[in-house]
């Protein structure tokens, strides 16, 4: 498997610890709401809230390690999630400072300050996919009749603890370079102050098209590097208390966003309405309508991006740059706003009572103006250069206006998809995250493109010559669900597919 087809596998398996965000930002979220000035302490509710929530963020780092271990394992068995949380707890144990103090020799203020930071997302993804690869490798493995009770997925979690061992070793002499660089990476970002914030918010939208986002996401809004930005705002009072947050800047990798899901996508939805042919706009209507209230509500803006990112990459480079500057001047003037799962109208109403929301409704009128440059942007360039935006393709009906996302019947839809894709019999995996099926494939020729386009893909991702994206919003996980559940042996010919 190629590099960017693993990747896509890391990605997927992410999304299992991310979806637990919602939660911890719902439940502190109405904590704040209750008592935004005690933070819990004039309240027994509030507290209620605010530590349950809290007991989500503060043990992410394990949550990535069980979450990807069980998101990459081959069946999504308990076994591989259970191996992954013994890997994290061996691992950790054996590098925390007390432990390599004794193991190296060294008095206590000889251990290197990065051990105190070894509980973190990216050694709970590391564990994650170590845990994973012997689960798929060895849960079929059968004992000696004399051993025969620790057989196939019982071996794994074994396996995993001996394995960390070894690993141990060696990060204690490598998790200190390791640690220093993504400090100094992160450090040096925040050197830069808002100028540093834009410049992630750029490169956030420009890895989106590969799913490699997560990746950069984990240095700024998680515990990785020591700025944590999306914890520290969710603890809020207790984060203040502690000395972790500082009211105006924590939060500022986050801020900028709300704009631009709330508001500017929304007006880009418009512009390639209004820029679709006019026998084509209503149908381009029922799409963008869809996929700008997601990204206005939710904060989820997948479908709308990739209605766009493909048939026209220039104006994708033009959204992640409105998306740096937006980041930037959210930063610049303080206007701070937090999320726990996407920067749309929940989370927003979610985090403004947070003690660390800071001028937060300024977002909503830095917003309005994003929509109306959004909207002049997008109608300019799609016009100018003749873009092929949705209902402005060369056919008189283009696959993607084609579509049968109206149908109620879940089951028959996935058994179209599963015939565009060839069948199972061309498919190795079959996965979803928030808005995308995510495949392996045997044959990417099998595949019709026009087809899963005609069905209601909002857009087809290639990575390599075996891995398949497929973008179909909140339905993806279900679809996936679906299509899993349909037996290998069932004939699929009889199956209509749209012309």
């Amino acid at each position: 498997m190629n590099i960017l087809g693993y990747m896509q596998k890391v990605g997927r398996a992410l999304m299992v610890p991310v979806a637990t965000l919602p939660a911890a930002a719902i439940l502190m979220g109405i904590g704040y709401w209750i008592d935004p000035v005690g933070w819990g302490g004039n309240s027994a509710v509030a507290a209620f809230f605010i530590k349950s929530g809290a007991a989500i963020i503060d043990n992410m780092s394990v949550l990535f390690a069980v979450g990807v271990a069980y998101g990459m394992s081959k069946d999504k068995d308990g076994a591989a999630a259970l191996a992954g949380f013994v890997g994290f707890l061996v691992l950790t144990t054996l590098c925390s400072p007390d432990a390599v103090s004794q193991i190296l020799g060294l008095v206590p203020a000889e251990v290197p300050a990065a051990f105190g930071k070894v509980k973190n997302q990216f050694v709970g993804i590391m564990v994650g996919i170590i845990s994973a690869e012997l689960y798929n490798r060895y849960s079929n493995v059968e004992l000696h009749k004399a051993l025969a009770f620790f057989s196939g997925r019982r071996l794994v979690p074994i396996l995993t603890s001996f394995a960390m061992i070894p690993l141990a070793f060696v990060l204690m002499y490598v998790w200190p370079m390791i640690f220093n660089g993504l400090v100094s990476f992160g450090e040096h970002i925040q050197s830069l102050g808002a100028t540093g914030a834009g410049i992630y918010a750029f490169f956030n939208r420009l890895l989106i098209p590969v799913g490699l986002h997560h990746a950069l996401n984990s240095v700024f809004w998680f515990d990785v590097a020591g700025i944590n930005d999306i914890p520290n705002f969710l603890a809020g009072g207790k984060a203040l208390a502690e000395g972790k947050a500082v009211v105006g800047v924590t939060g500022m990798y986050q801020a900028g966003f709300f704009p631009i899901m709330m508001f500017g996508l929304p007006g880009a939805a418009l512009a390639i309405y209004h820029t679709a042919k006019p026998q084509n706009r209503e149908k381009v209507a029922s799409i963008m309508i869809a996929a700008a209230f997601a990204a206005f509500f939710t904060g989820v803006t997948e479908p709308l991006e990739f209605a766009f990112m493909f048939v026209a990459p220039l104006l994708y480079v033009l959204h992640a740059v409105l998306t740096g500057i937006s980041v930037f001047i959210a930063a610049s003037m303080q206007w701070i706003a937090g999320f726990g799962f996407s920067a749309g109208l929940v989370d927003m109403v979610l985090s403004s009572r947070n003690p660390l929301a800071v001028n937060w409704y300024m977002l909503l009128l830095q917003g309005l103006v994003f929509f109306f440059v959004y909207y002049g942007v997008f109608r300019f360039v799609i016009v100018r250069f003749n873009l092929k935006t949705p209902g402005r393709e060369t056919e008189e009906a283009g696959p993607m206006l084609a579509t049968n996302t109206k149908s109620s019947d879940r089951a028959v839809l996935a058994r179209q998809y599963l015939k565009a894709l060839g069948g199972h019999d061309n498919l190795v995996s079959i996965d979803a995250c928030i808005t995308r099926l995510r495949l392996t494939l045997k044959n990417r020729q099998s595949v019709d493109e026009r087809t899963l386009k005609a069905l209601g893909a909002s857009g087809v991702v290639k990575l390599g010559e075996n891995n398949l994206q497929v973008v179909l919003g909140p339905l993806a996980e279900i679809i996936a669900g679906e299509m899993r559940n349909i037996p290998a042996s069932e004939d699929l010919t009889g199956i209509a597919l749209p012309a």
